[in-house]
């Protein structure tokens, strides 16, 4: 993010009439010689004998030869004549901006932009302008973070605008590592903006994962980057995202099928073999085979390369295939078995294997049959199930509604949060549209 005024300057001069040439004591039209009293002289004008130190006739071939050094005499000597008038000053600084300008004195540019701003002679909407420009001399050139703060802040003040240069503000905190005034900064920016219905800057979101890596915060980072799933989606966010929560002290390994699932639906081009193949071994292991053999079939369609692993995946693809050709022919004969059980969850598995086959809505029946009948065991792991069958069958309504009812720190929650923010958050963009 760069915030570089100083090349701006010189045109800024120009733009608002500060490098045309200062009017002369004596140029104005000589009164009648009866008058007795001379006419007071016009407040915008220099003395003969400063202006002949400081006409631009003389000086700018000066700056354009880079006599840097007779160019700042001049402005000495003009500077210790006695008595100088306001104007005469300012006029003074506007050449000490211009030397700077031309040298690359950085002090002697804010010197005399300093004395500009604070003399009562620039427009309001001028005067805002080099507010800006000293800031972001402080900021881009000199690296002077708190003096760049405090200029942001009074082009705050002055302006009414708090929000204009809040960025630099908050950026001003990173750059010189006081990260914890960056989080607090930024994270009140992210709730103000919520408040208000609007995305959070994107800028800050990854300056706040940028604060999670330096003070080696990874639940802060995992909020950033869920924060920009949220609202700037892209496959590599989501699939961070989805990464760093199994990474969690509090995840508990039993949601890894849920989490691949998700994965699979989300960012289906971040899925590796390795992927595929690690659902399909959950889902033979919890009795899912139709799941199991589509993903074998999406993470191998050309057949499993030959490697250590050959052997295991391949006894993985023979219980998909066998159990997917018994689901086929059987998985009703298993439902009135599931119904007499006292417990839910067999209504809730079976439900669930109607979804992997494409009929939805019996298996979202039947889902919801095992839950009001009661699974005893992790009964919310069951809702949260339902959740994503229902977003599977593109009811998302009832979908979103339930999972706002999933609770848990052990990953169930984070699961029913972000499928919750797929369905309602914007369309996920493919890694190589992301903005750079």
């Amino acid at each position: 993010m760069s915030h570089n005024r100083l090349a701006r300057i010189t045109l800024l001069l120009a733009a608002i009439g500060l490098n045309a040439a200062p009017a002369m004591l004596g140029m104005a039209p000589v009164q009648a010689a009866e008058e007795k009293k001379a006419a007071e002289p016009p407040k915008d004008t220099v003395r003969p004998e400063i202006y002949k130190l400081i006409d631009p006739a003389q000086t700018k071939p000066l700056l354009d030869a880079k006599n840097y050094t007779e160019f700042q005499s001049r402005i000495d000597q003009a500077a210790a004549m006695p008595n100088l008038t306001p104007y005469e000053d300012f006029i003074l600084n506007q050449m000490r901006v211009q030397l700077g300008q031309a040298s690359g004195n950085q002090e002697l540019t804010l010197k005399g932009l300093q004395a500009m701003i604070d003399s009562g002679r620039l427009k309001p909407e001028d005067k805002l302008r080099f507010i800006d420009a000293v800031a972001g001399i402080y900021y881009s050139n000199l690296k002077d973070y708190d003096k760049a703060i405090t200029w942001f802040e009074r082009y705050g003040t002055e302006s009414g605008d708090k929000n204009k240069q809040r960025q630099y503000i908050v950026r001003s905190y990173f750059l010189k590592n006081d990260f914890a005034a960056t989080k607090t900064e930024v994270l009140k920016d992210i709730e103000a903006a919520k408040a208000a219905g609007t995305a959070p800057s994107k800028d800050e979101l990854n300056l706040l994962g940028n604060v999670g890596i330096k003070t080696k915060d990874t639940e802060l980072y995992l909020q950033a980057v869920e924060e920009l799933a949220r609202y700037y989606p892209t496959e590599d966010y989501w699939n961070d995202l989805l990464n760093r929560t199994r990474g969690k002290k509090t995840y508990s390994n039993r949601f890894d099928l849920d989490l691949v699932r998700i994965k699979a639906v989300i960012v289906p081009s971040k899925m590796e073999p390795e992927d595929y193949a690690e659902q399909a071994e959950l889902a033979v292991l919890g009795g899912f085979f139709t799941e199991a053999k589509i993903a074998m079939d999406k993470g191998y369609p050309n057949g499993i390369p030959a490697g250590k692993d050959k052997a295991a995946l391949e006894k993985i693809r023979a219980s998909a295939n066998k159990g997917a050709a018994d689901d086929a022919k059987n998985i009703d004969s298993g439902i009135a078995a599931a119904q007499k059980s006292k417990d839910g969850v067999g209504l809730v598995n079976l439900g669930y294997n109607y979804v992997t086959l494409g009929q939805f809505d019996k298996g979202i029946d039947l889902m919801k049959q095992g839950i009001a009948k009661g699974v005893s065991k992790n009964p919310e792991d069951a809702k949260l199930r339902l959740g994503y069958a229902l977003a599977m069958a593109g009811k998302k309504d009832e979908s979103v509604e339930l999972l706002k009812t999933v609770t848990g720190n052990d990953g169930r929650g984070d699961l029913a949060r972000y499928w919750i923010m797929y369905q309602t958050g914007p369309k996920v963009a493919p890694a190589a549209a992301e903005a750079k």
